[in-house]
């Protein structure tokens, strides 16, 4: 059974978990299907989970991600909720216009599109990482849209300068004038496998419980990306935009976003996050007006993955509340 730190409010942590059935875990299945939907001038990318048609459920991946990170919880929640796991543009398998900006409040618009679309109402609406921060812009700026918020290991500002927050050390030096061109080069030399094990090494709290049929699937996915022309750019180009909203004036900061929020709305952290530290779980909760937070031991930045079954009792257990929550 999953545990929660205690942080300074008792409020934040007692997040009740259901004893709802859940399916089986499957860590053998293949990502859900998808198809391609034309949402507001976009192509989309979007990987659907059925179930029942009166509860929508939206999930936005993180920097570098895709809707395949959403394919445990997804099926863990999916005898409750109808899913849509979205490919951002430039990710996945979703192809950016000409001209996108790859700005966080551009990925979020599109977001809000995609829901809107569906035409079903306010979402239950996911965010891991950088997708976080997307979903915290979208639920602001359209709390009509949103039933409830789920965030994990949300990308709010973490200023920490540190090597191991980067799958490959060269990585920084790929921004930099001059160098960066031959670092971008060598780069590009990393096999598929290479970089699923830099991702795994990264992003979980223990890369050796990954089982090697999702470890295959990623480093397929990765395969796919190389053919892409466009996701070097969409990768680059959205770490930059990424920072930029860490580094604006007070007066525009990520943080005055979680205030304005009015839905139930649950964070998940995970002890081990190395890409942004727990530290941040406390204060993004607090912020939520009826925000609570759940801080998983021995697990690191994608919790959806690596604790697939503890995050569905705890959202669960959020929508189960209701009101009361």
């Amino acid at each position: 059974m999953t545990e929660a730190l205690e942080a300074s409010r008792p409020a934040l942590t007692h997040v009740p978990l259901s004893a709802a059935p859940l399916p089986p875990l499957d860590s053998t299945s293949a990502p859900w299907p998808g198809d391609y939907l034309d949402i507001d001038g976009h192509t989309v990318h979007v990987r659907r989970t059925p179930g029942p048609a009166d509860s929508t459920a939206v999930y936005v991946h993180g920097l570098g991600g895709s809707a395949t990170n959403w394919t445990d919880l997804a099926g863990q929640l999916s005898g409750h909720v109808d899913g849509h796991a979205l490919d951002l543009p430039g990710f996945g398998r979703s192809e950016p216009i000409p001209g996108y900006t790859f700005s966080m409040a551009t990925h979020a618009e599109v977001v809000v599109a995609y829901i809107e679309s569906l035409g079903v109402g306010p979402v239950h609406l996911f965010g891991n990482s950088m997708g976080g921060a997307i979903s915290l812009i979208a639920a602001a700026a359209r709390p009509d849209l949103v039933r409830t918020l789920t965030l994990i290991s949300p990308a709010v500002p973490d200023l920490r300068p540190s090597l191991r927050r980067v799958s490959d050390p060269r990585l920084p030096l790929a921004f930099l004038p001059v160098l960066g061109s031959r670092m971008r080069r060598q780069l590009a030399l990393v096999t598929p496998e290479q970089r699923t094990q830099q991702m795994l090494r990264l992003c979980f709290a223990d890369p050796s419980q990954v089982p090697e049929v999702r470890i295959e699937q990623s480093a397929a996915e990765y395969a796919e990306r190389t053919a892409q022309p466009w996701s070097g750019t969409a990768l680059g180009r959205s770490t930059v935009e990424l920072i930029r909203t860490w580094l604006v004036p007070r007066s525009r900061s990520m943080w005055l976003l979680p205030p304005r929020i009015t839905a139930p709305s649950l964070v998940v952290w995970g002890t081990e996050d190395r890409l942004v530290s727990a530290r941040k779980a406390p204060r993004v909760a607090r912020l939520l007006p009826r925000g609570r937070l759940l801080v998983l031991p021995r697990t690191g930045h994608v919790a959806q993955m690596e604790r697939p079954e503890s995050v569905a009792r705890a959202v669960l257990g959020m929508w189960e509340s209701g009101a009361a929550w």
